[in-house]
Protein backbone atom coordinates (compact mmCIF):
# COMPACT_ATOMS: atom_id res chain seq x y z
CA UNK A 1 0.00 0.00 0.00
CA UNK A 2 1.20 3.36 -0.86
CA UNK A 3 0.13 7.34 -0.63
CA UNK A 4 -0.54 8.55 -3.88
CA UNK A 5 -2.27 11.73 -3.02
CA UNK A 6 -1.99 14.04 0.58
CA UNK A 7 -4.36 16.81 0.10
CA UNK A 8 -4.10 19.05 3.84
CA UNK A 9 -5.59 22.03 4.79
CA UNK A 10 -5.38 24.42 7.97
CA UNK A 11 -2.68 22.20 9.81
CA UNK A 12 0.34 24.24 11.29
CA UNK A 13 1.88 26.23 9.11
CA UNK A 14 0.01 25.10 5.72
CA UNK A 15 -3.07 26.87 4.79
CA UNK A 16 -3.36 24.54 1.79
CA UNK A 17 -1.49 22.00 0.16
CA UNK A 18 -1.94 18.76 -2.53
CA UNK A 19 0.87 16.63 -2.84
CA UNK A 20 1.02 13.53 -5.14
CA UNK A 21 3.62 10.90 -4.65
CA UNK A 22 4.64 8.08 -6.58
CA UNK A 23 6.74 5.90 -4.06
CA UNK A 24 9.61 6.51 -2.02
CA UNK A 25 9.95 9.84 -1.19
CA UNK A 26 12.69 12.45 -0.05
CA UNK A 27 11.38 15.42 1.40
CA UNK A 28 13.47 18.56 1.12
CA UNK A 29 13.81 22.26 1.65
CA UNK A 30 14.85 24.94 4.17
CA UNK A 31 13.91 25.05 8.02
CA UNK A 32 10.55 25.49 9.00
CA UNK A 33 8.94 25.12 5.42
CA UNK A 34 6.91 21.96 6.77
CA UNK A 35 8.95 18.49 5.91
CA UNK A 36 8.32 17.59 9.58
CA UNK A 37 4.35 18.93 9.08
CA UNK A 38 3.59 16.45 6.33
CA UNK A 39 5.38 13.56 8.16
CA UNK A 40 2.99 14.84 11.31
CA UNK A 41 -0.23 14.84 9.13
CA UNK A 42 0.36 11.40 7.53
CA UNK A 43 0.47 10.47 11.49
CA UNK A 44 -2.51 12.01 12.27
CA UNK A 45 -4.47 10.48 9.17
CA UNK A 46 -3.04 6.75 9.25
CA UNK A 47 -0.94 6.35 12.41
CA UNK A 48 -3.01 3.94 14.82
CA UNK A 49 -1.85 5.61 18.11
CA UNK A 50 -2.01 9.57 18.15
CA UNK A 51 -5.50 9.82 17.27
CA UNK A 52 -6.27 8.11 20.31
CA UNK A 53 -3.86 10.08 22.89
CA UNK A 54 -6.45 12.56 25.05
CA UNK A 55 -4.24 15.48 23.55
CA UNK A 56 -4.23 14.07 19.86
CA UNK A 57 -4.41 17.83 18.66
CA UNK A 58 -4.13 21.35 20.24
CA UNK A 59 -4.43 24.93 19.57
CA UNK A 60 -1.17 25.02 17.77
CA UNK A 61 -1.48 22.76 15.30
CA UNK A 62 -4.38 25.04 13.64
CA UNK A 63 -3.23 27.10 10.72
CA UNK A 64 -1.89 30.59 12.62
CA UNK A 65 -3.25 28.95 15.76
CA UNK A 66 -7.08 29.92 14.90
CA UNK A 67 -9.40 27.03 15.62
CA UNK A 68 -12.41 30.17 15.84
CA UNK A 69 -12.73 32.67 13.30
CA UNK A 70 -13.91 36.46 14.56
CA UNK A 71 -17.27 35.29 13.30
CA UNK A 72 -17.73 32.54 15.57
CA UNK A 73 -17.11 29.89 12.55
CA UNK A 74 -15.44 27.13 13.79
CA UNK A 75 -11.85 26.18 11.58
CA UNK A 76 -11.52 22.35 10.79
CA UNK A 77 -8.37 20.46 9.88
CA UNK A 78 -8.76 18.48 7.48
CA UNK A 79 -5.82 15.81 6.04
CA UNK A 80 -6.91 13.47 3.17
CA UNK A 81 -4.77 10.71 1.57
CA UNK A 82 -5.47 8.51 -1.64
CA UNK A 83 -3.72 4.90 -1.07
CA UNK A 84 -2.75 2.65 -4.24
CA UNK A 85 -1.60 -0.75 -4.57
CA UNK A 86 -3.55 -3.18 -1.77
CA UNK A 87 -2.65 -6.27 -1.56
CA UNK A 88 -5.67 -8.31 -2.20
CA UNK A 89 -5.88 -9.45 1.65
CA UNK A 90 -6.52 -5.09 2.55
CA UNK A 91 -9.07 -5.05 -0.24
CA UNK A 92 -11.64 -7.66 0.74
CA UNK A 93 -11.02 -5.55 4.30
CA UNK A 94 -11.37 -2.58 3.04
CA UNK A 95 -14.04 -3.61 -0.24
CA UNK A 96 -17.39 -1.64 0.54
CA UNK A 97 -15.01 1.51 0.50
CA UNK A 98 -12.65 0.93 -2.35
CA UNK A 99 -13.05 3.72 -5.24
CA UNK A 100 -10.89 3.78 -8.52
CA UNK A 101 -7.79 6.28 -9.13
CA UNK A 102 -6.68 7.22 -12.34
CA UNK A 103 -3.07 7.43 -12.50
CA UNK A 104 -2.12 9.62 -15.31
CA UNK A 105 -5.10 12.33 -13.90
CA UNK A 106 -4.37 11.55 -10.76
CA UNK A 107 -8.22 11.52 -9.50
CA UNK A 108 -10.53 9.33 -7.87
CA UNK A 109 -12.96 8.26 -11.17
CA UNK A 110 -16.54 9.41 -11.20
CA UNK A 111 -19.81 7.24 -11.67
CA UNK A 112 -19.70 7.08 -15.57
CA UNK A 113 -16.11 6.94 -15.91
CA UNK A 114 -15.33 4.06 -14.62
CA UNK A 115 -15.83 1.82 -17.64
CA UNK A 116 -14.60 3.83 -20.45
CA UNK A 117 -11.49 4.00 -18.17
CA UNK A 118 -8.39 2.20 -18.96
CA UNK A 119 -7.03 -0.69 -16.87
CA UNK A 120 -3.90 0.00 -17.51
CA UNK A 121 -3.53 3.44 -15.74
CA UNK A 122 -6.30 2.68 -12.89
CA UNK A 123 -6.37 0.83 -9.94
CA UNK A 124 -8.79 0.34 -6.87
CA UNK A 125 -7.87 3.12 -3.94
CA UNK A 126 -8.81 4.07 -0.73
CA UNK A 127 -9.09 7.62 0.72
CA UNK A 128 -9.18 8.74 4.25
CA UNK A 129 -9.54 11.35 5.88
CA UNK A 130 -8.39 13.22 9.34
CA UNK A 131 -11.21 15.89 10.86
CA UNK A 132 -10.07 18.15 13.75
CA UNK A 133 -12.04 20.50 14.91
CA UNK A 134 -13.14 22.70 18.15
CA UNK A 135 -15.97 21.41 20.73
CA UNK A 136 -17.49 24.77 21.69
CA UNK A 137 -20.04 22.63 23.81
CA UNK A 138 -17.21 20.07 25.76
CA UNK A 139 -15.00 22.88 25.28
CA UNK A 140 -12.18 20.26 23.91
CA UNK A 141 -10.52 19.48 20.99
CA UNK A 142 -11.83 16.60 18.65
CA UNK A 143 -9.98 14.21 16.35
CA UNK A 144 -10.97 11.38 14.49
CA UNK A 145 -10.62 9.55 10.92
CA UNK A 146 -12.87 8.43 8.56
CA UNK A 147 -13.36 7.08 5.28
CA UNK A 148 -14.06 9.75 2.95
CA UNK A 149 -16.07 7.07 0.73
CA UNK A 150 -18.76 5.49 2.54
CA UNK A 151 -21.57 4.15 0.34
CA UNK A 152 -23.41 2.41 3.44
CA UNK A 153 -24.19 6.01 5.11
CA UNK A 154 -26.71 8.38 4.70
CA UNK A 155 -25.31 11.53 2.53
CA UNK A 156 -22.92 13.44 4.11
CA UNK A 157 -22.19 10.98 6.84
CA UNK A 158 -18.48 8.66 6.86
CA UNK A 159 -17.68 5.63 8.89
CA UNK A 160 -15.02 6.30 11.00
CA UNK A 161 -11.74 4.10 10.92
CA UNK A 162 -11.00 2.26 13.88
CA UNK A 163 -7.60 1.85 15.44
CA UNK A 164 -7.70 -1.73 14.58
CA UNK A 165 -8.12 -0.88 10.90
CA UNK A 166 -5.09 1.63 10.87
CA UNK A 167 -2.68 -0.84 11.67
CA UNK A 168 -3.96 -3.05 9.23
CA UNK A 169 -2.78 -0.26 6.77
CA UNK A 170 0.72 -0.48 8.13
CA UNK A 171 2.17 3.22 8.84
CA UNK A 172 5.72 3.62 11.18
CA UNK A 173 6.88 7.09 11.89
CA UNK A 174 10.27 8.02 13.32
CA UNK A 175 10.28 11.36 14.55
CA UNK A 176 14.13 12.89 15.15
CA UNK A 177 15.51 11.81 17.40
CA UNK A 178 14.41 14.35 20.08
CA UNK A 179 11.94 11.54 20.86
CA UNK A 180 14.46 8.62 21.09
CA UNK A 181 13.43 8.37 24.92
CA UNK A 182 9.77 7.34 24.34
CA UNK A 183 10.74 5.27 21.05
CA UNK A 184 12.50 2.73 23.59
CA UNK A 185 10.87 2.65 26.28
CA UNK A 186 7.32 -0.04 26.76
CA UNK A 187 4.60 3.16 26.85
CA UNK A 188 1.49 2.62 24.75
CA UNK A 189 2.61 3.51 21.68
CA UNK A 190 5.92 3.14 21.55
CA UNK A 191 8.20 1.13 19.13
CA UNK A 192 8.76 -1.38 21.75
CA UNK A 193 5.12 -1.69 22.55
CA UNK A 194 4.13 -2.08 19.09
CA UNK A 195 6.51 -4.27 18.40
CA UNK A 196 5.05 -6.55 21.14
CA UNK A 197 1.59 -5.97 19.67
CA UNK A 198 2.67 -6.63 16.22
CA UNK A 199 4.44 -9.95 17.19
CA UNK A 200 0.95 -10.61 19.31
CA UNK A 201 3.09 -11.07 22.53
CA UNK A 202 1.83 -8.14 24.41
CA UNK A 203 -1.08 -8.97 26.62
CA UNK A 204 1.25 -12.38 27.58
CA UNK A 205 3.79 -10.53 28.36
CA UNK A 206 2.49 -8.23 30.54
CA UNK A 207 0.54 -10.80 32.53
CA UNK A 208 3.89 -13.06 33.22
CA UNK A 209 5.92 -9.96 33.99
CA UNK A 210 3.45 -8.97 36.66
CA UNK A 211 3.06 -12.19 38.32
CA UNK A 212 6.87 -13.15 38.32
CA UNK A 213 7.55 -9.43 40.48
CA UNK A 214 4.43 -10.36 43.07
CA UNK A 215 6.07 -13.63 43.42
CA UNK A 216 9.35 -11.92 43.92
CA UNK A 217 10.64 -14.78 46.33
CA UNK A 218 12.19 -13.77 48.70
CA UNK A 219 9.97 -10.28 49.56
CA UNK A 220 12.60 -7.64 48.32
CA UNK A 221 12.15 -5.90 52.11
CA UNK A 222 13.68 -9.85 53.84
CA UNK A 223 16.53 -9.65 52.20
CA UNK A 224 17.07 -6.16 54.16
CA UNK A 225 16.82 -6.95 57.99
CA UNK A 226 16.82 -3.28 58.88
CA UNK A 227 14.17 -2.78 56.52
CA UNK A 228 11.69 -4.86 57.72
CA UNK A 229 12.58 -3.96 61.42
CA UNK A 230 10.71 -0.91 60.11
CA UNK A 231 7.61 -2.16 58.29
CA UNK A 232 7.31 -4.11 61.32
CA UNK A 233 7.82 -1.39 63.58
CA UNK A 234 4.93 0.83 60.94
CA UNK A 235 2.75 -2.16 60.87
CA UNK A 236 1.90 -2.17 65.21
CA UNK A 237 1.49 1.22 65.54
CA UNK A 238 -1.11 0.85 62.80
CA UNK A 239 -2.85 -1.97 64.33
CA UNK A 240 -2.99 0.23 67.36
CA UNK A 241 -6.09 1.93 65.41
CA UNK A 242 -6.25 -0.11 62.38
CA UNK A 243 -7.08 -4.20 63.45
CA UNK A 244 -5.05 -6.17 60.48
CA UNK A 245 -4.41 -9.59 60.01
CA UNK A 246 -3.06 -11.76 62.70
CA UNK A 247 0.29 -13.88 62.20
CA UNK A 248 0.80 -12.25 58.81
CA UNK A 249 2.82 -9.29 57.59
CA UNK A 250 0.35 -6.61 56.30
CA UNK A 251 3.21 -4.94 54.78
CA UNK A 252 5.57 -5.74 51.44
CA UNK A 253 7.38 -3.67 49.16
CA UNK A 254 7.40 -4.72 45.20
CA UNK A 255 9.42 -3.01 42.62
CA UNK A 256 6.26 -1.30 40.92
CA UNK A 257 2.79 -1.32 41.76
CA UNK A 258 1.94 -4.06 39.63
CA UNK A 259 -0.01 -2.36 37.30
CA UNK A 260 0.43 -2.36 33.28
CA UNK A 261 0.90 1.72 33.37
CA UNK A 262 3.39 1.71 35.99
CA UNK A 263 5.06 -1.41 34.64
CA UNK A 264 5.57 0.99 31.34
CA UNK A 265 6.90 3.60 32.94
CA UNK A 266 9.08 1.37 35.32
CA UNK A 267 10.76 -0.96 32.68
CA UNK A 268 13.40 0.43 30.89
CA UNK A 269 16.04 -1.08 28.00
CA UNK A 270 19.43 -1.41 28.71
CA UNK A 271 22.71 -1.63 26.82
CA UNK A 272 26.57 -2.32 27.11
CA UNK A 273 28.02 -0.51 24.25
CA UNK A 274 31.64 -2.63 24.15
CA UNK A 275 32.60 -5.42 25.71
CA UNK A 276 33.92 -4.44 29.14
CA UNK A 277 30.77 -1.94 29.73
CA UNK A 278 27.70 -3.14 31.89
CA UNK A 279 24.43 -2.43 30.37
CA UNK A 280 23.30 1.15 31.37
CA UNK A 281 20.53 2.92 30.79
CA UNK A 282 20.05 3.82 26.95
CA UNK A 283 19.29 7.50 27.51
CA UNK A 284 23.13 7.06 28.62
CA UNK A 285 24.55 5.88 25.10
CA UNK A 286 25.37 7.95 22.81
CA UNK A 287 23.19 9.40 20.14
CA UNK A 288 24.78 7.36 17.11
CA UNK A 289 24.17 4.28 19.20
CA UNK A 290 20.40 5.82 20.38
CA UNK A 291 19.91 6.31 16.66
CA UNK A 292 20.79 3.40 15.27
CA UNK A 293 18.81 1.40 18.05
CA UNK A 294 15.53 3.56 17.29
CA UNK A 295 16.01 2.62 13.58
CA UNK A 296 17.00 -1.24 14.56
CA UNK A 297 13.36 -1.74 16.62
CA UNK A 298 11.80 0.05 13.53
CA UNK A 299 12.77 -2.67 10.75
CA UNK A 300 12.16 -5.37 13.35
CA UNK A 301 8.09 -3.77 13.27
CA UNK A 302 8.39 -3.25 9.32
CA UNK A 303 10.02 -7.01 8.55
CA UNK A 304 7.02 -8.38 10.42
CA UNK A 305 4.66 -6.88 8.14
CA UNK A 306 7.01 -7.34 5.22
CA UNK A 307 4.16 -7.06 2.79
CA UNK A 308 2.90 -3.65 3.72
CA UNK A 309 4.73 -0.80 5.38
CA UNK A 310 4.42 2.88 5.12
CA UNK A 311 7.18 4.40 7.01
CA UNK A 312 8.09 7.83 7.57
CA UNK A 313 11.81 9.08 8.73
CA UNK A 314 12.74 12.60 9.97
CA UNK A 315 16.47 13.19 9.47
CA UNK A 316 18.23 10.40 10.10
CA UNK A 317 21.36 11.57 9.25
CA UNK A 318 21.11 13.03 13.34
CA UNK A 319 24.34 11.46 15.17
CA UNK A 320 25.22 8.79 12.45
CA UNK A 321 28.17 8.31 10.05
CA UNK A 322 27.44 8.38 6.32
CA UNK A 323 28.17 4.40 6.22
CA UNK A 324 25.33 4.34 8.20
CA UNK A 325 23.06 6.82 6.78
CA UNK A 326 23.53 5.15 3.39
CA UNK A 327 22.56 1.83 4.99
CA UNK A 328 19.82 3.20 6.01
CA UNK A 329 18.32 4.28 3.65
CA UNK A 330 19.10 1.42 1.17
CA UNK A 331 17.14 -0.71 3.86
CA UNK A 332 14.08 1.61 3.21
CA UNK A 333 14.02 1.85 -0.11
CA UNK A 334 14.48 -1.87 -1.00
CA UNK A 335 12.12 -3.01 1.98
CA UNK A 336 9.54 -0.80 2.54
CA UNK A 337 6.42 -0.36 0.69
CA UNK A 338 6.73 3.77 0.72
CA UNK A 339 9.01 5.53 2.67
CA UNK A 340 8.75 9.38 3.24
CA UNK A 341 12.15 10.92 4.61
CA UNK A 342 12.97 14.43 5.46
CA UNK A 343 17.11 15.14 5.91
CA UNK A 344 19.65 17.73 4.76
CA UNK A 345 22.71 15.19 4.39
CA UNK A 346 24.19 14.18 1.13
CA UNK A 347 24.61 10.88 1.99
CA UNK A 348 21.06 10.70 2.41
CA UNK A 349 19.67 12.66 -0.71
CA UNK A 350 22.32 10.77 -3.08
CA UNK A 351 20.16 7.75 -2.45
CA UNK A 352 17.29 8.74 -4.13
CA UNK A 353 16.58 8.89 -8.04
CA UNK A 354 15.59 12.86 -8.82
CA UNK A 355 12.17 11.97 -9.34
CA UNK A 356 11.69 10.85 -6.09
CA UNK A 357 13.40 14.09 -4.34
CA UNK A 358 10.76 16.64 -3.79
CA UNK A 359 11.33 20.21 -3.21
CA UNK A 360 8.79 22.18 -0.69
CA UNK A 361 7.91 25.44 -1.36
CA UNK A 362 5.34 27.98 0.56
CA UNK A 363 4.09 31.60 0.02
CA UNK A 364 3.66 33.72 2.68
CA UNK A 365 -0.63 32.39 3.09
CA UNK A 366 0.36 29.32 3.92
CA UNK A 367 0.15 27.65 0.50
CA UNK A 368 2.70 24.64 0.19
CA UNK A 369 3.92 23.31 -3.15
CA UNK A 370 5.81 20.06 -4.03
CA UNK A 371 8.16 20.24 -7.39
CA UNK A 372 9.88 16.54 -8.17
CA UNK A 373 13.53 16.68 -9.61
CA UNK A 374 13.45 16.16 -13.28
CA UNK A 375 16.32 15.90 -15.35
CA UNK A 376 14.22 16.82 -18.35
CA UNK A 377 15.93 20.41 -18.19
CA UNK A 378 18.00 18.52 -20.17
CA UNK A 379 20.77 17.58 -17.51
CA UNK A 380 23.06 14.90 -18.41
CA UNK A 381 22.51 11.95 -16.06
CA UNK A 382 26.51 11.73 -15.60
CA UNK A 383 26.29 14.95 -14.71
CA UNK A 384 24.03 14.61 -12.47
CA UNK A 385 25.55 11.56 -10.86
CA UNK A 386 28.74 13.57 -10.51
CA UNK A 387 27.78 16.52 -9.04
CA UNK A 388 24.73 14.82 -6.69
CA UNK A 389 26.42 14.74 -3.12
CA UNK A 390 29.31 17.47 -3.30
CA UNK A 391 27.18 20.45 -4.72
CA UNK A 392 23.83 19.45 -6.30
CA UNK A 393 22.52 18.65 -2.63
CA UNK A 394 23.45 21.72 -1.08
CA UNK A 395 22.24 23.90 -3.70
CA UNK A 396 18.41 22.29 -3.64
CA UNK A 397 18.61 23.12 -0.22
CA UNK A 398 18.67 26.71 -0.38
CA UNK A 399 17.05 29.87 -2.40
CA UNK A 400 19.46 30.51 -5.10
CA UNK A 401 22.80 29.04 -7.16
CA UNK A 402 25.38 31.27 -8.64
CA UNK A 403 27.01 28.76 -11.63
CA UNK A 404 30.34 29.37 -11.95
CA UNK A 405 32.51 28.04 -15.22
CA UNK A 406 34.78 25.95 -13.48
CA UNK A 407 36.74 25.32 -9.99
CA UNK A 408 38.92 28.95 -10.31
CA UNK A 409 35.69 30.89 -10.28
CA UNK A 410 34.23 28.96 -7.53
CA UNK A 411 37.29 30.08 -5.58
CA UNK A 412 37.68 33.83 -6.84
CA UNK A 413 33.57 33.88 -6.20
CA UNK A 414 33.93 32.37 -2.93
CA UNK A 415 37.02 34.60 -1.57
CA UNK A 416 35.52 37.79 -3.10
CA UNK A 417 32.24 36.91 -1.13
CA UNK A 418 33.95 36.98 2.19
CA UNK A 419 35.58 39.77 1.32
CA UNK A 420 32.52 42.03 0.76
CA UNK A 421 30.60 40.40 3.85
CA UNK A 422 32.92 42.35 6.14
CA UNK A 423 30.80 45.45 4.75
CA UNK A 424 28.29 45.97 7.50
CA UNK A 425 26.55 46.10 4.53
CA UNK A 426 26.77 43.17 2.72
CA UNK A 427 24.64 40.04 4.60
CA UNK A 428 26.64 36.28 3.77
CA UNK A 429 25.41 35.02 0.88
CA UNK A 430 25.14 31.36 2.42
CA UNK A 431 22.91 32.85 5.22
CA UNK A 432 20.40 33.81 2.59
CA UNK A 433 20.15 30.56 1.14
CA UNK A 434 22.79 31.25 -1.93
CA UNK A 435 25.06 28.60 -3.05
CA UNK A 436 28.35 28.89 -5.40
CA UNK A 437 28.87 26.23 -7.80
CA UNK A 438 31.33 24.69 -9.79
CA UNK A 439 29.97 23.61 -13.56
CA UNK A 440 32.75 22.24 -14.76
CA UNK A 441 33.06 23.84 -17.86
CA UNK A 442 31.76 26.36 -20.15
CA UNK A 443 29.91 23.82 -21.64
CA UNK A 444 27.58 22.73 -18.94
CA UNK A 445 27.04 26.41 -17.63
CA UNK A 446 23.80 26.54 -19.49
CA UNK A 447 23.17 22.92 -18.59
CA UNK A 448 22.95 23.25 -14.93
CA UNK A 449 21.63 26.90 -15.06
CA UNK A 450 18.23 25.56 -16.76
CA UNK A 451 18.07 22.37 -14.22
CA UNK A 452 18.01 24.99 -11.11
CA UNK A 453 15.85 27.45 -12.98
CA UNK A 454 13.53 24.24 -13.49
CA UNK A 455 12.93 23.40 -9.77
CA UNK A 456 12.22 27.22 -8.88
CA UNK A 457 15.47 28.43 -7.75
CA UNK A 458 16.71 32.20 -8.48
CA UNK A 459 19.79 31.56 -10.65
CA UNK A 460 23.16 33.89 -11.83
CA UNK A 461 26.07 32.70 -13.06
CA UNK A 462 29.47 34.17 -13.77
CA UNK A 463 31.84 32.80 -16.94
CA UNK A 464 34.25 33.47 -19.60
CA UNK A 465 34.02 35.29 -22.58
CA UNK A 466 33.08 33.60 -25.61
CA UNK A 467 31.98 34.11 -29.28
CA UNK A 468 28.18 33.46 -28.60
CA UNK A 469 25.03 33.31 -31.48
CA UNK A 470 22.14 34.90 -30.87
CA UNK A 471 20.37 31.47 -29.58
CA UNK A 472 22.76 31.07 -26.93
CA UNK A 473 22.61 34.86 -26.10
CA UNK A 474 19.06 34.22 -25.49
CA UNK A 475 19.09 31.09 -23.68
CA UNK A 476 21.15 32.46 -20.86
CA UNK A 477 19.36 35.24 -21.01
CA UNK A 478 16.22 33.08 -20.23
CA UNK A 479 17.74 31.22 -18.07
CA UNK A 480 19.67 32.66 -15.33
CA UNK A 481 18.00 35.90 -13.27
CA UNK A 482 21.00 37.88 -13.77
CA UNK A 483 24.84 37.10 -15.30
CA UNK A 484 28.45 38.09 -15.95
CA UNK A 485 30.74 37.37 -19.06
CA UNK A 486 34.09 38.72 -18.08
CA UNK A 487 35.10 40.66 -20.80
CA UNK A 488 38.28 38.31 -21.74
CA UNK A 489 39.04 34.45 -21.95
CA UNK A 490 40.12 33.65 -18.67
CA UNK A 491 39.70 35.05 -14.96
CA UNK A 492 43.09 34.59 -14.63
CA UNK A 493 42.79 37.36 -17.05
CA UNK A 494 40.61 39.24 -15.41
CA UNK A 495 42.52 39.52 -12.26
CA UNK A 496 45.83 40.99 -13.55
CA UNK A 497 44.21 44.01 -15.80
CA UNK A 498 41.63 44.65 -12.30
CA UNK A 499 44.03 43.71 -8.90
CA UNK A 500 45.92 46.80 -8.31
CA UNK A 501 49.50 46.33 -9.32
CA UNK A 502 51.11 47.22 -5.73
CA UNK A 503 49.10 43.81 -4.80
CA UNK A 504 50.35 41.81 -7.42
CA UNK A 505 53.85 42.60 -6.93
CA UNK A 506 53.32 41.38 -3.69
CA UNK A 507 51.57 38.33 -4.28
CA UNK A 508 54.86 37.61 -6.54
CA UNK A 509 57.57 38.64 -3.64
CA UNK A 510 55.50 35.95 -1.70
CA UNK A 511 55.78 33.20 -3.80
CA UNK A 512 59.67 33.90 -4.74
CA UNK A 513 60.22 34.11 -0.79
CA UNK A 514 59.03 30.83 -0.34
CA UNK A 515 60.07 29.43 -3.54
CA UNK A 516 56.74 28.41 -5.21
CA UNK A 517 57.01 30.06 -8.35
CA UNK A 518 58.36 26.68 -10.43
CA UNK A 519 59.93 27.23 -13.70
CA UNK A 520 58.39 30.31 -14.90
CA UNK A 521 60.91 33.05 -15.47
CA UNK A 522 63.09 35.00 -12.87
CA UNK A 523 61.46 37.60 -10.50
CA UNK A 524 63.38 40.35 -10.19
CA UNK A 525 64.38 41.86 -6.60
CA UNK A 526 62.73 45.13 -7.32
CA UNK A 527 59.55 45.81 -8.78
CA UNK A 528 59.74 45.74 -12.66
CA UNK A 529 57.49 47.82 -15.36
CA UNK A 530 53.17 47.29 -15.06
CA UNK A 531 53.17 44.94 -17.99
CA UNK A 532 56.02 42.82 -16.83
CA UNK A 533 54.26 42.23 -13.28
CA UNK A 534 51.39 41.56 -14.88
CA UNK A 535 52.74 38.94 -17.02
CA UNK A 536 54.54 37.59 -14.27
CA UNK A 537 51.33 36.94 -12.58
CA UNK A 538 49.66 35.59 -14.92
CA UNK A 539 52.55 33.22 -15.79
CA UNK A 540 51.78 32.39 -11.97
CA UNK A 541 48.37 31.88 -11.55
CA UNK A 542 48.00 29.59 -14.89
CA UNK A 543 50.85 27.66 -13.56
CA UNK A 544 49.08 25.73 -10.83
CA UNK A 545 45.45 26.39 -11.03
CA UNK A 546 44.74 23.51 -8.67
CA UNK A 547 46.19 25.51 -6.36
CA UNK A 548 43.79 27.92 -5.39
CA UNK A 549 46.77 30.85 -6.86
CA UNK A 550 43.67 33.21 -8.00
CA UNK A 551 41.76 33.21 -4.52
CA UNK A 552 44.77 33.43 -2.67
CA UNK A 553 45.39 36.82 -5.21
CA UNK A 554 41.85 37.81 -4.49
CA UNK A 555 42.09 37.16 -0.78
CA UNK A 556 44.91 40.05 -0.48
CA UNK A 557 42.51 42.49 -1.65
CA UNK A 558 40.18 44.50 0.93
CA UNK A 559 36.77 45.82 -0.14
CA UNK A 560 38.47 48.84 -1.67
CA UNK A 561 40.44 46.96 -4.16
CA UNK A 562 38.53 44.17 -5.11
CA UNK A 563 37.94 43.60 -8.82
CA UNK A 564 35.14 46.12 -9.86
CA UNK A 565 33.43 43.24 -12.00
CA UNK A 566 33.54 40.80 -9.17
CA UNK A 567 32.03 43.98 -6.94
CA UNK A 568 29.03 44.68 -9.69
CA UNK A 569 28.12 41.02 -9.59
CA UNK A 570 28.21 40.52 -6.71
CA UNK A 571 25.59 43.62 -5.34
CA UNK A 572 23.36 42.49 -7.25
CA UNK A 573 23.10 39.94 -5.35
CA UNK A 574 23.31 41.35 -1.94
CA UNK A 575 20.75 44.02 -3.66
CA UNK A 576 18.32 40.55 -3.79
CA UNK A 577 19.11 38.93 -0.76
CA UNK A 578 19.10 42.37 1.76
CA UNK A 579 20.98 42.32 5.21
CA UNK A 580 18.25 41.76 8.29
CA UNK A 581 17.47 44.14 10.52
CA UNK A 582 20.44 44.91 12.26
CA UNK A 583 20.69 43.67 16.32
CA UNK A 584 22.23 46.13 18.94
CA UNK A 585 23.44 44.82 22.23
CA UNK A 586 21.53 45.06 25.24
CA UNK A 587 21.29 48.26 26.78
CA UNK A 588 20.98 47.90 30.48
CA UNK A 589 21.94 51.47 31.27
CA UNK A 590 17.71 52.46 31.23
CA UNK A 591 17.47 49.97 33.75
CA UNK A 592 19.93 51.39 35.92
CA UNK A 593 18.46 54.94 35.44
CA UNK A 594 15.13 53.93 36.28
CA UNK A 595 16.97 51.99 39.70
CA UNK A 596 19.05 55.00 40.57
CA UNK A 597 15.80 57.29 40.41
CA UNK A 598 14.28 55.09 42.10
CA UNK A 599 16.60 54.82 44.90
CA UNK A 600 16.45 58.84 45.18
Amino acid sequence: MKVSKLSISNFRGIKESTLYFNGHVLLVGRNNIGKSTICEALDLVLGPDRINRPSAIDEYDFYNGEYILQNGELVEINIEVVLIDISEELKSIFRSHLEFWHMGKKEILQEGEIEDADEEHTQECLRIKFVGNYDKEEDEFVAKTFYSHSPNEEEGVFSELTKFRKRQIGFLYLRAIRTGSRALSLEQGSLLDILLRVGEMRPKFWEETRGRLKDLNPPLEDSIGSLRKVLDNIEKRIGQYIALPNNHKATTLHVSQLTRDHLRKTLAFFMSSSINQSPVPFQKLGNGTLSTLVFALLSAIAELKKENIIFAMEEPEISIPPHTQRRIINYLINTTTQSFVTSHSPYVIEKFDPQNIMILSKDEIGIMKGKNLSLASGLKSKNYRRKIRHSIAEVILGNAVIVGEGLTELEVLTSASKILEKDFDNYPIDLSGVTIFEAGGDGTVLEFGKFFKSIGLKTYAFFDYLKRTPEEIQALQETFDFYTEIPVNGIEKLLINEVPITIQWDFLKDLKKVGEFGSGPFIPDEQPIDDLVKSFTLEALKQKKGERRSADLVEMCNKNNLPPTLVTFFHEIYNSFPQPEHINPIDFSSKQDVENSEEE
